[in-house]
């Protein structure tokens, strides 16, 4: 399925220089936030009270955060917690203030809005379990990085991996920048939104990258210079990148206006996740491919591995 079919391939490897110093400047904005301000770490990563409520009809979320942030916890997180009567509250830490006397506060505050809450149970987040959250979520990154690495040298070559993962870590590193530089709460949903960002990166770099390795092999581009080559390879692939980014995108935005602010920095991750990895899948991936010299002859010595030798 295609919107449009643009005639003519688009010069995109004319530019890769600027595109890659753009690219190059935004990363160590990025990295020079994260050195200087650090990530504003959640309630999921720095400890706290965890607090789940029983309202006896529907619960009105924001006059909750309100009540909350009248008492001065502005960091703290209200969501449901299964159906629409049940409310989950994360307190951060307060110097000299205990677990206990925290609930007490909170649910005292609540009672005067709605006498029939109920306080279902109440939990300390210590900052060690915090940490361990923040220890295996980048161990997870670092993970899913090497299977990405792996993956693109075994189906394409290894000039594919290494670009592929350079282009997806400058995606997450500009996602946790953002963050970094606005001071956004950090908490396991913009985790998970990071991971979901690494796997739709690469999903893209796949595409191009395999137009890519079928232009190689056809006929047609046999005495065309590896950039013309990888201009078409884009060029055609514009069509479906559009259709499928533009649906995934509304799908984001509308969990961002209409999710209330339980998703909200989830989508917003999501948003600068899906922007920058179009970005970076062809105006990174494609030039550090063409830079690192890939040719026909890698693409078919890559072939000729793959497939089992004849049997005589």
């Amino acid at each position: 399925m295609e919107f449009f079919r643009i005639k003519r391939d688009i010069p995109f490897m004319r530019y890769a220089l600027i595109f890659n110093v753009i690219s190059v400047i935004t990363f160590l904005v990025a990295v020079g936030a994260l050195a200087t301000r650090g990530l504003h770490l959640g309630v999921d990563f720095t400890g706290g009270t965890v607090m789940e409520l029983k309202y006896p009809q529907p619960a009105n979320l924001e006059q909750i955060r309100e009540a909350v942030s009248r008492l001065g916890f502005t960091d703290a997180a209200v969501q449901n917690f299964g159906t629409a009567s049940d409310v989950l509250v994360r307190l951060p830490v307060k110097p000299g203030l205990t677990s206990a006397k925290l609930s007490e506060t909170v649910f005292t505050e609540l009672k005067k809005i709605d006498p029939g809450v109920k306080l279902q149970r109440v939990e300390f987040v210590g900052p060690q379990v915090g940490r361990e959250l923040l220890e295996n979520g980048a161990l997870a990154l670092l993970f899913v990085s090497m299977g990405i690495v792996l993956y693109l040298w075994l189906r394409f070559e290894w000039k594919f991996g290494v670009a592929a993962i350079i282009a997806n870590l400058h995606d997450v590193v500009i996602i946790l920048g953002f963050f970094a530089l606005f001071q956004w709460e950090f908490s396991l949903p913009v985790l998970a939104a990071v991971l979901a960002v690494l796997g739709y990166s690469v999903n893209e770099s796949v595409v191009v990258f395999d137009r890519v390795r079928e232009n190689f092999r056809n006929r047609r581009f046999r005495s065309v210079p590896v950039p013309q080559v990888i201009d078409n390879a884009i060029t055609a692939t514009m069509s479906r990148t559009v259709i499928t980014h533009g649906c995934t995108q509304l799908m984001v935005l509308s969990m961002m206006i209409f999710g209330g602010e339980t998703l909200f920095y989830f989508s917003l991750a999501l948003t600068i996740g899906i922007l920058f990895g179009i970005y970076s899948s062809v105006l990174v991936a494609c030039p550090i491919v063409m830079w690192l010299g890939v040719s026909r002859e890698d693409l078919a010595k890559a072939d000729k591995k793959s497939q089992p030798e004849a049997v005589v």
